[in-house]
């Protein structure tokens, strides 16, 4: 048995922290998964995209949100042998179904990605390809879901579990991970909102490595130009990555939302990196759609 955090006990704690959310949140409005709120009950769609800070607003009862990375491009910077990652994502997608007023479940997939490497000395390329790996998350809204324009702050709770789909194909995590999140969102006015988040992360970097906690924050400011028009800021950065260019990532990040109906979202955005460890840059475009 490997020192350090084992695969079933990394799963067992993620799997307790969900329960303990679970119990913590309590429904407020009745309706459950196979008791859908009905369609003039909805809340305002609240996504988990485009930027990366996580929101606290659960979807509603029943009913079932589809948030979709299209196509996403990155390119990073130099690695220190001049190697150069170029890679693209196709139809990244969060599946998020509402269980109780305040609760969710999500299972996060990217169906296909492509990662090339290009080595300058001496000059090869790597291709690998395939499909990515499983998110298994919960988020449990402690307060704020229905009561947000009144009482000016949301909360929540995430945890969630990595698993591998492919080991070897250069797209999936190699690795069992886990971690928790904590999203909290402030109305600072009719018009603007900043929504914060705290995170640890338990990852394994390769083989030979021991499980260890990275941690994360990230800030994003979002403002409604219209009732259809929204746009972003963010910062995310994030400490203790193991990376032999160096050990924290910090990106700055900016994007348009634009509603085309109740239940219909897209997006796009684009993040740049600021230190050695993050990529140079990431545009993407997506859609968000609630059934």
């Amino acid at each position: 048995m490997e020192r350090g955090i084992g695969k079933r006990g990394l799963v067992l704690s993620i799997a307790m922290l969900a329960l303990n959310g679970a119990a913590a949140a309590q429904t407020v409005t009745g309706h459950t998964l196979f008791h859908p709120a009905p369609q003039t009950q909805l809340r305002d769609m609240a996504t988990d995209r485009p930027d990366t800070t996580e929101s606290p607003f659960t979807v509603d009862a029943g009913h079932l949100q589809v948030e979709t990375n299209l196509l996403g491009y990155t390119r990073s910077r130099p690695d220190i042998d001049r190697s150069i990652t170029t890679s693209y994502s196709f139809a990244s997608t969060n599946l998020r179904i509402g269980l109780s007023g305040n609760a969710e479940i999500n299972l996060v997939w990217q169906p296909f990605g492509i990662q090339r490497i290009r080595q300058r000395n001496p000059v090869s390329v790597q291709r690998d390809s395939g499909i990515g790996g499983v998110d298994l998350r919960a988020k449990f809204n402690i307060w704020g879901n229905d009561t947000f324009d009144k009482q000016g702050s949301a909360f929540a709770i995430l945890p969630y579990v990595s698993l591998p789909t492919d080991r070897k194909n250069g797209i999936s995590p190699a690795h069992v991970g886990g971690g928790l999140i904590l999203p909290l969102a402030l109305r600072l006015s009719e018009t603007v909102s900043l929504g914060l988040n705290m995170a640890a992360h338990w990852v394994r970097s390769d083989v030979s490595s021991r499980y260890h906690t990275e941690t994360a924050a990230s800030a994003s400011l979002a403002y409604a130009w219209t009732e259809k028009l929204g746009s972003y800021h963010e910062v995310a950065a994030r400490f203790n990555v193991t990376d032999p260019r160096g050990g924290t990532v910090v990106v700055l990040g900016t994007g348009l939302t634009y509603a085309l109906d109740r239940n219909l979202q897209i997006d796009a955005g684009v993040n740049i990196g600021l230190t050695r460890s993050a990529d140079r840059v990431n545009p993407f475009v997506g859609i968000s759609r609630r059934f």
